[in-house]
């Protein structure tokens, strides 16, 4: 009779682990908070900026992005700069899963961002913010914002333009435009330099040139916001550095900070 009531016992404990497991499981799986920032937004017009657990349409699992909540909707935060503590000289596979800090300087992934635009029926905006050292900020907009899958190395696309910062995507001069340009990183060219030629100086790989930034780059291009940081007084002339050539030049000029978001209409 003891044996049949250690038998009882035991199934009662088993059971017992398996329903806090099963608690313990669920209590760890995520629970999404919107589609994304802009969803937040309209539902919450009173939400805060910070981090907030989103889940895109047709994506399995939630995940964490920075949201930027502003007067006019609620931005998705996925590159920011402010200093040069978190290097962004990483490799294919870094950039397309993010890194850094979402509550400081980050890189969030190339897969979430397309995840953020895909769809026929998705509309969203790109936001540059740039931050110079003199206490001046700039901004480019840009309508019809979406990445292409990995398949197409997140081929960029975007349509008009608007803003105070210049249209540097498209380029200082001719034949650089970025967009409909692939991602590339030193471990996957996609730049179509073969090489580039500026004046005497030949150029094979856009991303070695800028310190192993990677950036969507057409024959190098007048946009690179991933490459080295420099401080005030280094920051003037340096080929590799978050340029926004349209914005500060003739010279390359370095921008104290950066960040770039995206917003679904």
């Amino acid at each position: 009779m003891a044996g049949a009531w250690n038998l009882i016992g035991w199934g009662v404990l088993l059971c017992l682990c398996s329903l806090t497991s099963e608690a313990q499981n669920k209590q760890r799986t995520p629970v999404s908070q919107g589609r994304d920032c802009s969803h937040i937004k309209s539902v919450s017009p009173g939400a805060s900026s910070g981090v907030y657990f989103i889940q895109p349409p047709g994506v399995r699992s939630p995940f964490q992005v920075y949201c930027e909540m502003r007067s006019d909707g609620g931005w998705t935060v996925f590159q920011k700069r402010s200093g040069g503590h978190l290097s962004f000289r990483r490799n294919w596979k870094e950039y397309k899963w993010g890194f850094g800090d979402l509550r400081g300087d980050h890189w969030l992934g190339l897969q979430r961002v397309w995840e953020l635009t895909r769809g026929r029926r998705r509309r969203s905006v790109l936001r540059v913010d740039l931050w110079d050292f003199e206490g001046g900020a700039a901004f480019a907009e840009y309508a019809d914002f979406k990445l292409g899958s990995e398949a197409s190395a997140y081929r960029l696309s975007v349509s008009t333009y608007r803003g105070t910062a210049g249209d540097a995507i498209r380029g200082a001069y001719s034949g650089i435009d970025q967009a409909g340009a692939g991602f590339s990183t030193e471990d996957r060219d996609h730049d179509g330099c073969s090489p580039c030629i500026f004046g005497d100086v030949a150029v094979d790989s856009c991303s070695r040139e800028e310190g192993g930034a990677g950036w969507w780059f057409s024959r190098c291009g007048s946009a690179s916001l991933n490459g080295d940081w420099h401080p005030r007084g280094s920051h003037l002339g340096w080929a590799s550095g978050l340029h926004w050539l349209t914005w500060r030049g003739p010279a390359p000029y370095s921008a104290r900070a950066t960040r770039m978001m995206v917003r679904t209409l």
